[in-house]
């Protein structure tokens, strides 16, 4: 059977994904020998950019014109296309102040030569194409990347955790900072998949996953309530990676 062909793409971002994609050291050559790896820039400057592919994996916010015109030209060759991390999935951090006036924004940032940028407010996949999986993180978990593959080469569809950090919080039987110290944490209404990593080491989740599917906000806007935390505050920060309106 012949090896899918895969192809690895970074729109605006800080290609921490394909980092963590690099970054599968023990496991790289095995993923050589499964894929035909066939448009990885980051990788290899070596890239067939014509060729139909079954799985691309897209990184990155749509940001520009030419974003928005290399993912239309990525979605037409690919059977199945992937959202990598957060900033693809939602619009992330780039994303955050993407509903203000552009035009504007380019001539205080950069004055008169602004005008003339290749810029647009920043805005997810979704937005602008089908995407038919989201594998969100900032960046993503490895283990979640390889299970991603792995569903590929079985011809099945990967199964991500519904469930909050916070159930992973308990499993790890972490303190829990928002109801044991009254910090605004958003691991009750932020999808688990990283292990409870940053409460684990006493700090508060900041949400960089997106919302989960089987988040309880109503009980988690209470608990906020009963530790004085305002619901707008939680939902400020989740804002930082999942702008108003793509939740």
């Amino acid at each position: 059977m012949d090896k899918p062909k895969i192809g690895v793409f970074g729109l605006t971002g800080c290609a921490g994904d394909q980092l963590v994609i690099l970054d599968c050291e023990d496991e790289l050559l095995d993923l050589a020998a499964l894929l035909d790896i066939r448009d990885f820039h980051t990788a290899s400057s070596a890239a067939d950019s014509g060729c139909e592919l079954d799985l691309a994996l897209v990184e990155g916010a749509v940001f520009t014109r030419r974003d928005e015109e290399a993912l239309r030209r990525i979605r037409q060759r690919s059977r199945t296309l992937v959202a990598l991390g957060t900033c693809a999935v939602w619009g992330g951090v780039a994303a955050v102040n993407g509903n203000g006036a552009r035009a504007v924004l380019l001539r205080e940032i950069y004055g008169e030569p602004g005008g003339g940028y290749d810029s647009m407010a920043p805005c997810a996949l979704h937005e602008v194409v089908k995407v038919d999986l989201n594998l969100a993180g900032c960046p993503i978990e490895k283990h979640e990347f390889l299970a991603l593959v792995a569903s590929v080469l079985n011809g099945d569809v990967p199964v991500l955790p519904r469930y909050p950090v916070c159930a992973e919080c308990r499993m790890r039987e972490s303190t829990c900072l928002l109801a044991e110290r009254g910090e605004l944490c958003c691991g009750p209404l932020t999808a688990g998949g990283c292990n409870a990593r940053c409460p684990a080491l006493n700090i508060a989740c900041i949400g960089c996953r997106g919302p989960c599917e089987d988040a309880n906000a109503p009980s988690a806007l209470a608990l906020f309530a009963s530790k004085g935390i305002p619901g707008a505050d939680a939902a400020r920060r989740m804002r930082t990676f999942v702008p108003e309106g793509r939740r």
